[in-house]
């Protein structure tokens, strides 16, 4: 199965930092933000990764180069500066992910989820990994029903992790151009056709300089856990 990363958001909540560094290269504990996904998906056996990129993503080319240094194949998908959006960017990068369903992570979070755990799933047309509500998402994006199926309705609703794992298909009546994940999910949602898992283990969106500091510091905490 290939991953996509996506990494062409243009950062605008952690400028300056994102004014001469793309956000996926910004650095906690040392090392960029997207290279603890790539060495957490290699590990889970995800060797073949795409990387989208638009604001400044030729240093994001520079820097992880063809993946060999991380024992990956990557592929980029340079979609120019102004960059497509969620479902824009995954279209605009379907020649490189194939026929089959593939994965895609959010470049700007940080988690310890499995990502193994989803390589033999069954998929219709999506399927979301779901987290308690963060403080910047207290209403929630989707509910989940007892049946694994996620629901836009529910006495509970939990927020969207930005993993998820998509068939082609799911994108098939979107034209090529700048387009939004939320309406196609929401419309594979009403046709039952989205299946979902809560995962309750460490989740960060790294959305700011303050999360971005928090990251660093519960970094460099498990870095002297285990020294």
């Amino acid at each position: 199965m290939k991953a996509m990363i996506l990494a062409a958001g243009r950062g605008e909540r952690m400028r300056p930092l994102t004014d001469h560094t793309p956000k996926p290269l910004l650095a906690a504990a040392g090392k960029p933000l997207i290279e603890y996904t790539i060495k957490q998906l290699v590990s889970a056996g995800f060797n073949d990764i795409v990387i989208n990129h638009a604001h400044l993503g030729k240093q994001i080319e520079e820097k992880l180069g063809n993946g060999n240094q991380f024992g990956a194949i990557i592929n980029y998908s340079a979609e120019g500066e102004q960059g497509l959006e969620t479902a824009g960017g995954i279209i605009n990068a379907l020649h490189l992910l194939g026929d089959d369903v593939f994965l895609v992570v959010n470049g700007d979070i940080a988690t310890d989820f499995p990502f193994a755990e989803l390589k033999d799933l069954n998929v219709d047309l999506a399927h979301l990994v779901l987290i308690d509500n963060p403080d910047h998402n207290t209403q929630g994006d989707f509910g989940l029903d007892k049946d694994g199926k996620v629901t836009e309705t529910g006495f509970e609703k939990l927020t969207f992790s930005g993993i998820g794992l998509y068939r082609p298909e799911l994108f098939s009546n979107t034209p090529a151009g700048s387009s939004k994940l939320a309406p196609l999910l929401r419309r594979a949602i009403s046709d039952h056709r989205v299946t979902g898992q809560k995962y309750e283990g460490f989740w960060m969106d790294i959305g700011t300089p303050e999360r971005l500091q928090e990251l660093d510091f519960y970094y460099m905490q498990q870095e002297q856990y285990h020294d």
